[in-house]
């Protein structure tokens, strides 16, 4: 069979810590080959993550797809343009040329997610940012999922098991890889290539809801925070006690499904290292629905960076190691960026984008839609 060529995609993630915009770049065939290129966070300025914010409020009214409640729509508008001058920024600083881009993979910023509704709403104009950059460009890549039966989300798997299985020495063993942003989930790659993956529960959203409530800081960098702290088992335990991770079924999550601890309920450093165990212990607890323990755990996300995290992981999985993505020369900040750029390539194939394992999908279902210049 003779190989596939190799396309070159831009990936744009907007994660549910709206801190700012990161991309990547990679060269894929779509299936084993991906070369990584280069990648760039762009930070949001606090007046318009303050308008995300207000998005997600708005977002509670929406009774379909469509519908871009008071000045919704707007916001999408400039979330957008934003996305297209970041993506000219990237191209400058990369010496890059547009035309040498086959296509951009654009997540949008996600304001609502309803699996059980199968309603997700990803905010951003595929055919706008198409305009703008001249670049092809492949949006809304969870919704043919959910119209298959699927949770819309993960969808980071089908290039995590790419990178999977070019890992020297683990060949033949089970790897589990841990994406710790504002959701945390995790994909499980068997000794037999069986992949499951799902959410596992809050990551970041919490903590930073938190220091910001409590201290007016975005986030808790470095865990520095939470490494004063001391867990408070009461609240720990109410938040595992509840049903998402004593039910059977598994689900995808919003960030509005946990909620941060009340002010006033304990201190600053205290309510940071709860809510750190919090993240391990979910990952923990999710894993009893595997089909095995993994011998390695590679984490990226922003959550790799917390060193509380990154402690208790190590300590509540252990025997597995527990390491970031950068020890296996992976970038664990672009790595959602990245997959992005994959699933574009996938999606522009008609791969499946989502598995039954993955997504709870009937059946592996492609998805996207195509936007040109």
């Amino acid at each position: 069979m003779a190989a596939r060529q190799l396309k070159t995609a831009i990936g744009l993630m907007s994660g549910t810590s709206m801190d700012g915009i990161d991309l990547a770049l990679v060269k894929t065939d779509g299936v084993a080959v991906v070369e990584r290129g280069p990648a760039l966070e762009i930070a949001y300025d606090p007046a318009f993550r303050r308008q995300l914010i207000e998005a997600l409020e708005l977002a509670k009214r929406i009774e379909s797809r469509d519908q871009r409640p008071e000045n919704l729509g707007e916001i999408e508008r400039e979330l957008t343009l934003r996305h297209a001058a970041a993506v000219e920024m990237f191209l400058k600083r990369f010496n890059l040329d547009a035309k040498d881009v086959d296509f951009i993979g654009f997540h949008g910023q996600t304001v609502l997610h309803r699996p059980r509704q199968a309603l997700t709403v990803q905010i951003g104009d595929g055919p706008l940012l198409a305009r703008r950059t001249g670049i092809r460009v492949i949006y809304d890549m969870r919704a043919n999922d959910m119209r298959h039966g699927g949770q819309g989300a993960p969808l980071v798997p089908a290039y995590h098991a790419a990178l999977a299985a070019g890992l020297a020495g683990y060949q033949g063993r089970n790897v589990m890889l841990v994406n710790i942003g504002g959701i945390s989930n995790l994909t499980f790659i068997g000794a037999d290539g069986e992949i499951v993956a799902f959410d596992s529960g809050p990551g970041n959203t919490l903590i930073d809801q938190w220091v910001e409530a409590e201290a007016g800081i975005p986030f808790d960098q470095g865990g520095a925070i939470a490494s004063e702290g001391v867990v408070q088992a009461e609240l720990l335990a109410r938040y595992l006690d509840q049903r998402f991770f004593t039910a059977d079924e598994r689900i995808s999550l919003d960030r509005n499904d946990f909620l941060p601890p009340k002010p006033g309920d304990l201190g600053l450093h205290d309510g940071a290292r709860t809510l750190a165990r919090l993240t391990a212990e979910a990952i923990r607890l999710s894993m009893r629905h595997l089909p095995a323990k993994p011998d390695l755990v590679i984490v990226c996300g922003g959550g790799r960076l917390n060193r509380t995290i990154m402690a208790d992981l190590s300590d509540v999985l252990a025997p597995a190691r527990v390491e970031p993505a950068e020890q296996f020369g992976f970038n664990g900040g672009s790595m959602e960026a990245e997959a992005w750029a994959y699933l574009a390539v996938r999606a522009s194939l008609g791969l499946p984008l989502t598995f039954p394992g993955t997504t709870g999908v009937l059946a592996p279902v492609s998805g996207g839609v195509l936007a040109l210049p």
